[in-house]
């Protein structure tokens, strides 16, 4: 190929590109914006109850006449809402996942994205720079794990919003793996629940165990109370910095050990090691990253999360954690991809 054919050809492949995604991403936040802000007004919840028209939902949302128009129909655009006839309705997605009064709600991560994440990205930068965190801490203030189990109400927004990200993970882990060669389950870093919750409902020969700090009892034995369990579900309290985690045939961290620098990862991840018995199992997971570092934005924008809220927490890929399993001990792992960006790495001792 002659050197005024190269040239051309780079002519035609230059004027077939645009800019579009660029573009789409660099104001994703006017989209994310919206969706949290419908969230924090309770949209979804408001039109849970039946269609409405634009004046109609313009009231009962406290909407300015000047943004409502906007603000609903960019819904429709952004596809979180439907429109016929003049009336405005949920998705059938939105209508499961954000309405409040139902217990497949997940809007409580969005809550907290409203609330803290949204204004501690705008540090991103910082933070990558310094590789310090850019939370409540960078200004001086109580820990934020410290002052959310500080203050009980907060405590069980955080909560809550841990079970909405976590609940379609947590169902397939109920539902795929071999549970019927075990009898007991201890889930470290509980939260409200779900996770040992889906567990026990999904195999009734499962009797399970909830580890977390003292703070976290009450919430946990509402949600355990709720979901017909606390005959065979219990809290044990603790941290699993200072005590040994509870004797159990499967230890199961969710969205654990991306909070933590490499060597309390490793720490966690030996004393998973010493409570189960030979052929006991340890299931972490998280928004795993794919090997090649290539694939799953959600697991490496997570990362920067963690970079953003924790002084040494980061996601990591599924080689990764099988080098610290095996390094522990565990003779068999595998990793297993869950729902979304979620992934499960699985120990055998």
């Amino acid at each position: 190929m002659t050197i005024s054919a190269t040239k051309r050809n780079e002519k035609v492949s230059a004027s077939t590109l645009t800019p579009d995604h660029i573009l789409q991403v660099g104001v994703g936040f006017w989209a994310s914006k919206t969706l949290l802000s419908a969230v924090e007004m309770e949209v979804f919840t408001e039109l849970a109850k039946g269609p409405e028209n634009l004046d109609g939902l313009t009231g009962r949302l406290g909407l300015h006449p000047r943004s409502s128009h906007d603000f609903l129909d960019a819904l429709v655009a952004l596809g979180f809402l439907e429109r016929a006839n003049g009336l405005y309705s949920n998705t059938p997605t939105t209508d499961l996942f954000l309405d409040k009064h139902k217990p497949t709600y997940i809007g409580g991560m969005l809550e907290m994205a409203n609330q803290r994440l949204y204004a501690h990205w705008n540090n991103l930068t910082t933070a990558l720079r310094t590789g310090k965190p850019q939370n409540e801490a960078s200004h001086g203030e109580q820990d934020v794990f410290a002052a959310l189990y500080a203050d009980p109400m907060r405590l069980k927004t955080f909560l809550r919003a841990m079970t909405g990200i976590s609940r379609g993970a947590n169902m397939a882990i109920a539902a795929r793996f071999p549970w019927h060669k075990y009898n007991s389950a201890a889930d470290c870093g509980t939260a409200q629940g779900d996770l040992i919750s889906q567990v026990a409902m999904a195999n009734p020969h499962i009797s399970g165990i909830g580890f977390d700090l003292p703070e976290v009892a009450p919430i946990f034995e509402e949600y355990i109370e709720a979901n017909g369990l606390r005959s065979r579900v219990r809290f044990q309290p603790g941290s699993f910095f200072t005590d040994p985690l509870p004797k159990a045939d499967v230890i199961m961290m969710g969205h654990i050990l991306h909070d933590w620098s490499v060597d309390e990862k490793r720490m966690l991840i030996r004393k998973a090691y010493e409570a189960i018995p030979k052929g006991g199992a340890l299931l972490a997971y998280d928004s795993i990253i794919d090997d090649d570092r290539a694939k799953n934005a959600f697991g490496l924008l997570m990362s920067l999360n963690m970079l953003i809220e924790t002084p040494g927490g980061f996601d990591y890929t599924g080689a990764d954690c099988i080098a610290w399993m095996q390094e522990a001990g565990f003779r068999e792992t595998r990793v297993e991809h869950l729902v979304g960006p979620d992934s499960m790495v699985i120990g055998i001792k």
